[in-house]
């Protein structure tokens, strides 16, 4: 996997015949008491050297993925639009910095139902972000979520579910990633013996989840779950060699994961 093409709000690389970018969307401040430990305990005082703040708060990178195959283009969540951080909104530029046409989306893919992830199916102008989007997938256990987002009705019946283990096309497949959300789920693209695990929010804090993957994210559903989802993914991220992208991994968000003492490290690309 290497980089062929970048700019500011985009990066774009190959993986075997595909051609995966990463697409900037924004960014979110967010207090450092977001982050928890030893039985859900807020951070204060305490929070490491080697986490970087920003007039005293967390910066999380939202980012998005498309998947081109030369014949179609799959989008992995849709950023904030202007429903959330004036901060954020910013993958129409992206994509049309990158060169994707956005009638060449015809599917998009949530991997949970967080409004930075779904919120971007509609332009601040109230338009369609992609005007001839035939697929939306959405985790099946979110698929009531989705459909109370009075911003976005006009999709609720367009959306279908999905669950871990299907498969979307020729090159990728669904893994779950519970406890972050209900159905928070991951996104395996394969082509050309490479892989890379699209994994939504998974790590929220690289500087700091890691290392030590046991801290969790206040707006982690499930606390538990979320623990043991990062802890498989970043194992299999590890032992496989694939590459990951992750939604609020610091832009452009892709990388690889290894072992580094009785946690992980993290190599950007």
């Amino acid at each position: 996997m290497h980089r062929t093409a970048s700019g500011e709000l985009h990066w774009t690389y190959t993986l075997g015949e595909l051609r995966i970018t990463a697409l900037r969307d924004g960014y979110v401040d967010m207090p450092v008491r977001r982050l928890r430990q030893d039985g859900d305990k807020p951070f204060g005082d305490d929070l490491p050297p080697q986490v970087p703040l920003f007039g005293g708060q967390l910066r999380l990178s939202v980012n998005a993925f498309a998947i081109d195959d030369g014949d179609e283009i799959i989008l992995i969540d849709t950023g904030a639009a202007n429903a959330w951080h004036p901060t954020m909104g910013r993958l129409p530029q992206a994509l049309d910095e990158a060169g994707i046409d956005v009638e060449k989306v015809r599917t998009v893919c949530f991997t949970h139902t967080h409004l930075d992830h779904i919120q971007g199916l509609v332009l601040a102008d109230g338009r369609d972000a992609f005007p001839r989007l035939a697929r939306l997938l959405v985790p099946r256990q979110e698929l009531g979520l989705f459909r109370t987002e009075a911003r976005l009705k006009r999709f609720h019946d367009m959306a279908e579910p999905f669950e871990a283990g299907d498969r979307l096309g020729t090159y990728v497949d669904m893994i779950g990633a519970h406890g972050h959300e209900v159905g928070h789920s991951c996104f395996r693209a394969s082509s050309g013996g490479e892989s890379i695990l699209i994994w939504g929010d998974t790590v929220h804090v690289p500087s700091l989840q890691f290392d030590r993957p046991e801290v969790t994210w206040e707006f982690d559903t499930d606390q538990d779950k979320a623990r043991e989802s990062r802890l498989r993914l970043l194992t299999l991220a590890a032992e496989d060699h694939c590459f990951v992208a992750g939604a609020h991994l610091d832009s452009p968000g892709i990388g690889r994961v290894v072992r580094s003492g009785g946690g992980f490290r993290f190599e950007p690309l």
